[in-house]
């Protein structure tokens, strides 16, 4: 059982918000898998690549699977840079409980960034661990 948007989560392909969105959050979709938006995002275009298959894990996708996502990812990409003016990305995976995963469906956050979005964008994902992301300073 998870907690997802305030609601209990129970992680069943029945009940999974991957297994069959609602039409106006995909982006893009093919055989292997989907482009979301983000229900919550952090920036404008927030996106998430979902495989078709419902496994918890990205460690469980086939390599097929892992190269269709990649693709995927590409093409969101270049519809992000054009439809939300997007300047560079962040790409990440919460994958298990510790790492902050909340759905039990694999996927991937395709995350735009822009110019000021936030003071000093340095380290990136390395902010998932703030007291060791930044690594430049003379504090450490």
């Amino acid at each position: 059982m998870r907690f997802f948007g305030g609601r209990v989560y129970i992680g069943t392909m029945a009940t999974c918000p991957f297994c069959s969105p609602s039409s106006e959050r995909v982006l893009l979709q093919n055989q292997n898998c989907l482009a979301l938006y983000d229900g919550y995002p952090v920036t404008r275009g927030h996106t998430l690549i979902v495989p078709r298959r419902h496994v918890s894990s990205v460690f469980e996708l086939s390599a097929e699977e892992v190269a269709e996502i990649w693709k995927m990812i590409a093409l969101a990409r270049q519809i992000l840079l054009q439809k939300a003016g997007a300047e560079a990305f962040n790409i990440g995976v919460n994958d298990g409980r510790a790492a902050g995963q909340t759905i039990d469906h694999a996927h991937v956050h395709l995350i735009p960034r822009y110019s000021g979005d936030v003071p000093d964008a340095r380290g990136g994902i390395r902010w998932v661990i703030p007291a060791k992301a930044d690594y430049w300073s003379e504090h450490r």
